[in-house]
């Protein structure tokens, strides 16, 4: 098996802990360059993490001929050009999520690493770490029967950087992230349920800006059914009294419980026969097993379950939900 070497596009904050050192602690794997637009952080992100090289031009990181494969973790709002880029140079591409703008960006990056013949993978890393595959394992073993319905919530209250309006942050700026809280953090929640039930095949919601504290929607539910007939509902509110995420899998013969977000976190299986409590810790570097998973399907010894496909799923679905705040002028612009 090679060791796949890797160019990082945007060594920012999801790059310190969460993904880069992954790619240098994953089996056959080695992160060989980074690239910033500001070059002095660019080279300071390279000496604090033993990278051999730095960039502070993206296309001079992904011409460099040791660099095999490339890592996109840039706001969403350059994801497409960068992929392209990429994918022109015939190198295969794991962008964070969300995986573009909206669904006509992602179905544009899928045709282009097609046509390329490069594959592409996307970070919703949920898909590789133990406690989201117990859920599935839960699913898929039938603990809870044939799965029913599923419940989504999470709300939070108004951060102190989402009020600065004369400077919101880039997450709330439609824009650049393609919406507000609800693209950044609902898509992981939305992407987990596609990979333990199917794709949906139907989705639609409404979006508002409640509290309008910046560019972006700050509450969206939507309503969801999967191919499978499982149906869904969810609710995403970003300017609450307090904190609460949770996600109900209802079926037949009982129900999974579990929280996307929270670390350590409990699995639990609710039956007839009672309560049992599975409890999980993430792993230091949360993308380290999704990345092993790609390194491992680029070698052709595995596959990795996240993929471009995947990912525009969950941005279409996410779109299908936005839409009618774009319609009355409530969401994003």
């Amino acid at each position: 098996m090679r060791t796949i070497r890797w160019g990082i596009i945007g060594c920012g904050n999801v790059t310190e802990v969460k993904s880069g050192p992954g790619f240098q602690k994953a089996d056959h794997s080695a992160l060989v360059a980074v690239m910033r637009r500001n070059g002095d952080l660019a080279r300071d992100y390279a000496q604090r993490h033993g990278v051999p090289r730095w960039y502070d031009d993206a296309q001079a990181l992904i011409d460099d001929p040791d660099v095999d494969a490339v890592y996109i973790a840039t706001p969403p709002s350059s994801h497409k050009a960068y992929t392209l880029a990429a994918a022109r140079a015939g190198k295969p591409v794991y962008v964070e999520k969300p995986m573009a703008l909206n669904f006509a960006e992602c179905q544009a990056m899928i045709d282009a690493c097609r046509a390329a013949d490069v594959p592409l993978f996307v970070a919703y890393y949920r898909r590789a770490l133990a406690p989201f595959l117990k859920v599935k394992d839960l699913i898929d073993s039938g603990a809870i029967g044939e799965p029913r319905l599923v419940t989504v919530r999470l709300y939070q209250p108004l951060s102190l950087a989402d009020t600065n309006a004369a400077l919101p942050p880039w997450r709330v700026q439609p824009d650049i992230a393609g919406g507000g809280h609800f693209v950044d953090l609902g898509s992981h929640m939305l992407d987990f349920l596609d990979f333990a039930l199917g794709p949906v095949r139907a989705a639609t919601g409404f979006a508002s800006r409640q509290a309008k504290a910046y560019p972006a929607e700050d509450i969206v539910s939507g309503t969801f059914v999967f191919e499978s007939g499982v149906h869904g509902i969810g609710t995403w509110c970003f300017s609450a009294y307090n904190r609460r995420e949770t996600t109900d899998i209802v079926g037949s013969e009982g129900q999974v419980t579990y929280s996307t977000f929270d670390s350590p976190s409990i699995v639990r299986l609710t039956t007839t026969a009672g309560v049992t409590e599975f409890p999980f810790t993430y792993p230091p570097h949360v993308q380290q097993p999704l990345i092993q998973t790609i390194v491992d399907d680029l070698n052709g010894v595995g596959h990795c379950p996240s993929t471009g496909e995947s990912g525009a799923r969950t941005s279409w679905v996410m779109d299908q939900m936005l839409r009618h705040g774009e319609a009355n002028g409530s969401a994003r612009g």
